[in-house]
């Protein structure tokens, strides 16, 4: 298994080393979309509906500016009209095999400008539908930017992730597995600063928040396994991953909750959300407190380790 993963992951590197080589490609990219969602934006709650439209209307243009085409798939909520938007990027293998779904919320919560909660998420996604459309990977891609995952749609069939995951399901479209970009750019490296759920899980792990988190339920373990191999194999970010029910606080905390609904195996990537940033849900969740080195780095190897799947 390692020996073919590192062959895919030279492969990719060859074929797109000027993109990979330099992280000052990818970081101005993050930095500016994240600025822009949460700064210039700002507060993108189910209320803004003008906030949500200019971030749709962002989101789309970059996708566009990677010779992507975009299609929006709209919504009702209380009598008000939301969107997700999608894109597709065909692969080098076969259709058959099924699609790879990548998904992050571009709306956030009310009293937050959100850049870690999601426009991070957003960052990442757009940065690896660029990646994936001067490159394609094996599997065909469809990236999916939801509208409404934070209160008081959360956890609801309300949730912009549902009606994709539905729509997919309705069409018949066979699904891999989804990925869900949930909060990816908060790191930090005092002993003590990451938190868990009880203290069970310190036995187990770190106490510093320097890693990533592959989170999802046990019917994905198999699939968020495979992910998690092929990245630690070829990435110096460390990873965590924890598969288990939804009792424990967080694991089905975002997007990727509606697919399992589905049938579909689904997990998230995360920073761990409240468990380690103190700005989750509050004003001061601003694109200053965010590690932009280590989370170019990330999308970087998130990219190789999907070319892998």
């Amino acid at each position: 298994m390692k020996a073919y993963v590192a062959i895919l992951v030279v492969i990719a590197l060859v074929s797109l080393s000027d993109e990979l080589h330099a992280m000052e490609t990818i970081k101005p990219q993050v930095i500016e979309t994240v600025r822009y969602l949460s700064e210039r934006i700002g507060q993108r709650s189910y209320r803004d509906l003008e906030k949500l439209a200019q971030a749709a209307d962002y989101i789309e243009e970059k996708l566009r500016s990677y010779g992507c085409h975009t299609t929006r798939q709209a919504f009702i909520y209380k009598g008000n009209t939301y969107h997700n938007i999608v894109t597709e990027v065909k692969g080098t293998g076969s259709v058959q095999d099924g699609i790879l779904v990548i998904g992050a919320h571009y709306d956030s919560a009310e009293g937050t400008p959100g850049a870690d909660d999601n426009a991070s998420g957003v960052a990442g996604l757009l940065e690896l539908a660029r990646l994936a459309e001067k490159c394609p990977m094996k599997r065909t891609v469809r990236f999916v930017a939801f509208c409404l995952e934070e209160p008081p749609v959360f956890m609801t069939k309300h949730m912009g992730s549902y009606i994709h995951a539905n729509s997919l399901h309705d069409e018949g479209i066979k699904v891999f597995g989804m990925i869900s970009l949930e909060m990816l750019g908060y790191y930090c490296h005092v002993k003590g600063c990451q938190y868990y759920p009880s203290s069970l899980f310190k036995l187990a792990y770190p106490g510093e928040g320097n890693f990533i988190a592959f989170v999802g339920n046990f019917s994905s373990r198999r699939f968020s396994g495979r992910v998690k191999e092929s990245f630690a194999s070829l990435s110096e970010i460390p990873v965590e991953s924890l598969n288990g029910f939804s009792v424990i606080p967080g694991v089905d905390f975002s997007d990727h909750r509606n697919y399992w609904k589905f049938g579909y195996p689904a997990f998230m990537i995360t920073d761990t959300a409240f468990y380690r940033n103190p700005n989750y849900h509050e004003q001061g969740d601003t694109p200053d407190t965010l590690d932009y080195d280590r989370l170019s780095v990330l999308i970087a190897d998130l990219y190789k380790a999907f070319c892998t799947l």
